[in-house]
């Protein structure tokens, strides 16, 4: 009796394993049949996994003030990335590891995944994406994989850079390729964002509009990444209120030097970027600051000694400027200058293949105006960290 017990024990086990594991599984008629068979293993040389890392030793300063440190995981993103169906389909997810993994209200996505797209090749010009993708904003310094930043200059560093929607492509030919995007214009929604804003109607859909050049002169030697941006937040009075913004990215290559130097400028009629609105306390302002405007320049130098040694030196500056200070003649509406210096010596151990120690030292200043420091209560302040590490996008299939 026990031996027919533990006989049907076993099976009724074994019965319910196999139902809970074909619990919200695929279902069609084919469904047992694996994406990759052994005699599809060719479509592996077509699939990239990629482990995005920065690793590191980090001190930080402020004021000039030691104030600790530690060892730190900065960046890890996962990333897959492929074609498949004759090179006509593809697709490209990548998840952040090291950073909230909160479901935004707006794209139900996780605020930590960066990517997570398919493609569609119409043509050998022509193409199409869909899903949460890249905001095409142009310039260099958001077109580097992001574990290569050690700091981003203001607006790069505060916008919501991966948004979804759809974007075409189009090649001219093999130097100029146009790209545009009709895409959500934020993760979150505009409560979260911009608090309660009186006398303002949230758009019905809020969407950004980005248009973007891609171009190669001179055999290469100098290339461009322009973008124009429009985004519809809402209404004020039956009039629209928007977010210009654009971004010109310069890059000169020769030999030894290579140079990359980006122009920003965003225009706001609520304070998407947030740094206006950050030093407005709520005591005085509750809600985003209206009429803002940021103006940047980021300049990268790199130097490469040889093959394994190379010397960096990034420099950049931000201006946050309120057209709406609610002080009577005040010489200018900029309330707060932040510079950047970024010196770094990066060293690849082994030839022909992307990985580097580096050493660097992050110093930002910023620099607030008199009317900031006398109605704000702001006062100019300096932050520092050294940071001494490995980076790497590893390849491991």
């Amino acid at each position: 009796m026990r031996v027919l017990t533990s006989i049907f024990l076993g099976l009724f086990l074994v019965t319910n394993a196999y139902s809970q594991q074909d619990k919200q599984t695929d279902t069609i008629l084919n469904h047992q049949t694996p994406l990759i068979t052994a005699n599809k293993v060719d479509l592996l040389n077509n699939v990239d996994v990629i482990f995005n890392t920065q690793l590191g030793f980090n001190s930080n300063f402020e004021d000039g003030n030691y104030t600790g440190s530690k060892f730190e995981v900065n960046q890890f993103r996962l990333e897959v990335k492929g074609k498949v169906y004759k090179d006509k389909v593809f697709f490209r997810f990548r998840d952040r590891y090291t950073k909230d993994t909160e479901v935004q209200s707006t794209d139900n996505m996780s605020s930590s995944t960066d990517l997570a797209f398919i493609g569609y090749k119409i043509s050998g010009r022509t193409s199409i994406a869909i899903g949460k993708m890249t905001a095409n904003w142009g310039g260099y310094e958001f077109d580097m994989n992001p574990i290569d930043i050690y700091q981003y200059n203001d607006i790069v560093d505060n916008s919501d850079n991966f948004l979804t929607g759809v974007q075409l492509n189009w090649k001219l030919n093999t130097n100029h390729n146009f790209s545009c995007q009709v895409l959500n214009s934020r993760t979150k929604s505009f409560t979260e964002i911009y608090q309660n804003v009186p006398d303002i109607e949230e758009a019905k859909f809020p969407a950004a509009y980005v248009g973007n050049w891609n171009g190669s002169f001179l055999d290469g030697k100098f290339k461009t990444i322009y973008s124009f941006s429009i985004f519809q937040e809402a209404t004020k009075n039956g009039r629209p209120v928007n977010m210009y913004y654009t971004a010109l990215g310069n890059q000169f290559r020769t030999k030894k030097w290579l140079f990359q130097y980006d122009f920003k400028w965003s225009s706001e009629d609520l304070d998407r970027t947030g740094v206006v609105s950050s030093i407005i306390p709520d005591t005085v302002m509750d809600h985003a600051a209206e009429n803002v405007y940021y103006i940047e320049h980021w300049l990268r130098t790199v130097y490469s000694l040889n093959e394994q040694w190379k010397i960096t030196a990034i420099g950049m500056v931000s201006t946050a400027s309120w057209k709406d200070i609610p002080v009577p003649n005040v010489s200018s509406n900029r309330i707060r200058t932040a510079w950047g210096v970024i010196p770094t010596v990066e060293f690849y151990p082994i030839k022909n293949f992307n990985l580097k120690f580096f050493a660097t030292y992050v110093a930002r200043f910023y620099n607030y105006s008199d009317y900031a420091k006398t109605d704000l209560g702001q006062s100019n302040n300096n932050t520092g960290r050294i940071m001494i590490g490995i980076i790497s996008p590893l390849v491991v299939l």
